[in-house]
């Protein structure tokens, strides 16, 4: 029993100093202010970093959603088309007579115009339109919230309170880009053709987005399939070192790397292991290895976008999701014989590790795209907002009980029916 005791105190002292220097390593006493924090959350919803250069200055999708009935090209972006596509809407800037219009039938969700109207109210989240005194759009910019919010659906499908950091796993980010009169210099950049690029576009599929493809130009895995990832949640990320699927940085670092190379920001950014013309040909090309801007309209964006980030915890699931006493005892499993907190450890769910796709019994492609050559541990919390398109970076393994039949097999765990269903069930409680 001594011995017992003694484990137990050395156990609990181990936790508390790396609760304690999970702490030290993220805390700074910015990152706790109200009103840094509320900074953030204006720069996650609203900034667009001048972007507009390129979703509008490039590819004209100002137009496209105009349609040609109201100044622009085609038939138009519908609400009804912009929902189909996953883009969502805030219900809390509809003002009475907007809702009140809505639901009665007088705003037509099926008329481009409406389409403005909301943009006016800056009601679509994560897209902001600019507009003349005359009314007219001049530009459009996208915003984080593009892809890492979505609603909760009080009002309508696609339509509701926003749920800032949670993945928007309906966007169809290929079908909005598709919208352009104007492809061919994304084209050009890939080296492959108008119609290539619009089949990859098509392909992506709602809820996934390629980032590392404007680096090295693969477009497909070895295996011919899509070379696509699921959108990650923003969630959850205070004491995680690691943001991305394969580490490529911290949080901060990738806030950067995102809104500079991908939503084409106009900032400062460096990376030296971008600049590779082996591995990231694409990226030395166009010289994303080192972007200057003057004004740098995002580096000083960045500590207020992490404190908000770092300020929303991942969201517990509804009571009525789970089994509760089947996560009581998988959550046993958790701990023991399935071995999953060997790297998915509390407080954070993860290690704050790195490992080879051998190690988690898949292949390393993905990983090997990324300077790390490895995989890092996601965090667990609120997995039920992720359950869309599947699980792991590319969604291969469509449901928690494949992700559970995959390290039985590969970790010959030898769980049983009943205890595989279990875990599961914690699975789904986190």
């Amino acid at each position: 029993m001594r011995y017992k005791n003694q484990t137990l105190v050395v156990l609990s002292m181990i936790t508390i100093v790396a609760l304690a220097q999970c702490r030290k390593n993220d805390h700074n006493p910015a990152n706790d202010n109200p009103a840094t924090i509320n900074d953030g959350k204006q720069i996650f919803r609203f900034d667009t970093y001048g972007d507009e250069d390129f979703w509008s200055g490039l590819l004209h999708l100002e137009k496209a959603i105009e349609g040609s009935n109201n100044g622009g090209f085609g038939p138009g972006v519908s609400p009804k088309t912009a929902l189909a596509v996953g883009l969502k809407v805030d219900a809390d800037a509809l003002p009475p007579d907007v809702v009140a219009g809505i639901q009665s039938g007088a705003i037509r969700l099926d008329n481009p115009a409406s389409t403005l109207a909301l943009l006016k109210l800056n009601a679509v989240v994560g897209v902001k339109g600019n507009f003349d005194a005359k009314g007219t759009l001049n530009s459009i910019g996208i915003t984080c919230a593009s892809c890492h919010s979505t609603v909760d659906n009080s009002f309508a499908p696609g339509i509701g309170k926003r749920l800032d950091g949670w993945p928007n796993r309906d966007l169809n980010v290929g079908a909005i880009i598709s919208l352009t009169d104007n492809a061919q210099p994304i084209a050009n950049m890939l080296h492959v053709n108008e119609p290539t690029l619009r089949t990859v576009l098509a392909a992506w599929g709602p809820g996934k987005f390629p980032a590392i493809l404007f680096m090295d130009g693969k477009a497909f895995r070895p295996d011919g399939k899509i070379a696509a990832n699921l959108i990650p949640a923003a969630f959850g990320l205070k004491g995680v070192k690691l943001t991305t699927y394969t580490g490529w940085g911290d949080i901060s670092y990738w806030n950067s790397f995102v809104a500079n190379l991908e939503m084409h920001g106009k900032g400062n950014f460096s990376d030296a292991r971008l600049n590779d013309p082996v591995k990231y040909p694409i990226a030395v090309e166009n010289s994303f290895y080192n972007v200057t801007h003057t004004p740098d309209l995002i580096s000083s964006k960045l500590p207020a976008l992490r404190a908000y980030q770092h300020s929303i915890s991942a969201p517990k699931p509804p009571a009525n999701s789970f089994d509760p006493a089947g996560a009581s005892r998988g959550r046993a499993i958790f701990f023991t014989k399935a071995k999953c907190a060997g790297c998915h450890a509390y407080p954070l769910l993860t290690d704050n590790y790195l490992h080879t796709g051998a190690e988690i019994g898949i292949d390393d492609f993905e990983a090997m795209r990324s300077p790390t050559g490895k995989y890092r541990t996601t965090p667990l919390g609120g997995l039920f907002t992720k359950t869309k398109g599947g699980f792991y970076h590319d969604g291969r393994f469509a449901t928690l009980n494949d992700v559970v039949n995959h390290y039985n097999n590969h970790l010959s765990l030898n769980l049983s029916s009943s205890e595989k269903q279990d875990l599961v069930e914690y699975l789904k409680s986190l």
